[in-house]
């Protein structure tokens, strides 16, 4: 294949393949995806290496200003009036939209479960071993084909003939993650490049073929991890490029930005502007938001302390007004706008934590409704009933409600009124820190990114959250409801009290093939270290098999 680099792009000779051998992976490790994947490396990875860099130089301003602002050197597009291309008949209803990892189960329960949409998750719902990159690809190929299928031995899982398939979005890696198992002139592929490549280049043809009347009728991408309209802009790019390389028409890839970054709530509209002519809408990826919050004011003063993270909802004031201003921004721009996860999960053996999840959820997603989102997320095929009905009575038979424009300017200092939240930091919040944190990542050691907890689904995302909350709590000398002071001595004593539990509740010879030592080390290196640690996913990465 060659490209817009012309013999650059075919050029194989510098691109190693460092992982090991995954059954049937040669299907998607082709000879001109790789080199696919090579060009887009080549071109982009000096750009998105420079804007990392200027990802710790925003967060140094932070640091020493204590606070955020909107840009003033892109009010011009703020006032501006303009829109985002239409959106593709696939992606104008979205009223319920399902996430998880790309497993050959999670592939046809998600197809099956009657969402709207499906986020096939490549980034936080799914540890980056080499294995799970691969698999998940060629799962992908094999259900438009519709040759998947699933068995446990006790139950077989199939794709329903009869049933119209959601529509899946892809999410790639973020920025910020490189592919150590693929390289290219001896430096690592980012990962994202790495999942967008590959799934592009195997599906953008077989999918449009398929002709609009079909759900899954073009490439449609989730972009986490954003933290500015430049980041947003290099995706652009790759979009652009990809297309032309291809043979596939500028505007043909659409593309949602989940704002799941503080420095990202400030730059909605620049972002949207960016990728107007791919972008279909924003999302409120709520758990990573506060990890953001936590990450970039954590040393910002005591006003930004956040509360115990089970506190603070979609309710707290520096959160409604963060979903104001992103239905605000979605709809003045033509725009979807798409609510938050609801993480909880339904209870088949117990009534009463089942009644207590469909009543948590049903609040969450009738309020986003009645907010004028257009559609919102949850983790489990069994809320997909539940989000779907508290999305009818709004839309109707409407796909959307973009007319809808809430009233009120959203100010920088609503988006920071983090004091505002109220909560209290509690003995049992830090404790469920500490819980939450090391099964987590245990888990995420073994392979799994999207993990039960307590009647939740965890991913990297509460993960994150958990471990910095901790930092913060630490560095700001907190003091809980207890009368205890917040200190890396207190945090060591709650791992090893629950290193304890989990032995006696799993078993030595279960306890013994988990990685909970590792999991515990992790925990504490990125939790208690001096130097705040940008992503555990970035030391853990080295330790996963």
């Amino acid at each position: 294949m060659a490209g817009p680099q012309g013999q650059q792009d075919a050029d194989l000779s510098s691109i190693v393949v460092a992982g090991l051998p995954v059954d049937r992976g040669e299907e998607v490790l082709t000879t001109e995806a790789l080199a696919f994947v090579a060009g887009l490396h080549r071109r982009f990875d000096p750009r998105r290496r420079e804007l990392l860099a200027l990802r710790q130089e925003r967060r140094a301003r932070i640091a020493a200003e204590g606070t955020l602002d909107f840009l003033p050197e892109t009010a011009a597009v703020r006032a501006g009036e303009w829109k985002v291309a239409a959106a593709p008949r696939a992606l104008q209803d979205r009223r319920v939209e399902i996430t998880g990892p790309t497993d050959r189960k999670m592939v046809v329960n998600a197809l099956n479960s009657g969402a709207s949409v499906w986020l096939a998750d490549f980034e936080d719902a799914s540890a980056p071993t080499w294995h799970n990159v691969v698999d998940g690809q060629i799962n992908l190929v094999d259900a438009f084909e519709r040759r998947i299928d699933f068995s446990t031995g006790a139950k077989s899982y199939a794709l329903r003939p009869d049933a119209e398939l959601a529509t899946v979005v892809v999410r790639p890696r973020g920025w910020h993650l490189d592919e150590a198992q693929l390289l290219v002139d001896g430096e690592p592929v980012a990962g994202a490049l790495v999942d967008f490549g590959l799934y592009f280049f195997h599906n953008a043809a077989r999918l449009l073929a398929r002709g609009p009347e079909d759900p899954n009728s073009g490439p449609y991408f989730y972009l986490p991890k954003t933290e500015s309209h430049l980041e947003a802009r290099l995706w652009n790019e790759v979009f652009t490029y990809a297309q032309q390389a291809l043979g596939i028409e500028h505007g043909t890839i659409k593309a949602t930005v989940l704002i799941e970054t503080i420095t990202a709530a400030f730059e909605m509209d620049e972002i949207l502007y960016e990728l107007r002519d791919h972008a279909a809408g924003l999302n409120a990826g709520r758990w990573d938001y506060l990890f953001s919050i936590i990450k970039n004011l954590r040393d910002a003063g005591e006003r930004y302390v956040l509360p115990d993270r089970n506190s603070v909802g979609m309710t707290s004031p520096f959160m409604r007004a963060y979903a104001r201003l992103l239905v605000q921004t979605c709809h003045r721009r033509g725009a979807h706008a798409i609510g938050g996860m609801a993480a909880f999960i339904p209870s088949r053996r117990d009534p009463a934590v089942n009644a207590a999840a469909l009543e948590k959820v049903t609040a969450d997603k009738e309020r986003e409704a009645g907010n004028g989102f257009d559609g919102s997320w949850v983790a489990h095929p069994d809320l997909v009933p539940v989000c779907r009905a508290s999305f009818d009575a709004v839309l109707g038979d409407r796909p959307h409600q973009k007319d809808v424009l809430p009233s009120g300017e959203v100010t920088a200092a609503e988006l920071l009124d983090i004091a505002g939240a109220g909560g209290s930091c509690t003995a049992a919040g830090l404790r469920n820190a500490v819980q939450v944190g090391v099964r987590y990542i245990e888990a995420w050691l073994r392979g799994l990114g999207a993990v039960g907890i307590f009647n939740m689904m965890e991913d990297a995302a509460t993960a994150e959250i958990s471990r910095s909350q901790i930092w913060q709590w630490i560095y700001n000398g907190v003091v809980l409801d207890t009368g205890a002071k917040v200190t890396p001595d207190l945090v060591r004593g709650l791992v090893a009290t629950e290193l304890a539990e989990l032995r006696a509740e799993l078993g030595d010879e279960a306890y013994a093939s988990g990685r909970w030592t590792e999991a515990a080390e992790l925990f504490e290196q990125v939790a208690l270290a001096d130097e705040f640690v940008d992503f555990l996913t970035l030391p853990g990465y080295a330790l996963l098999g």
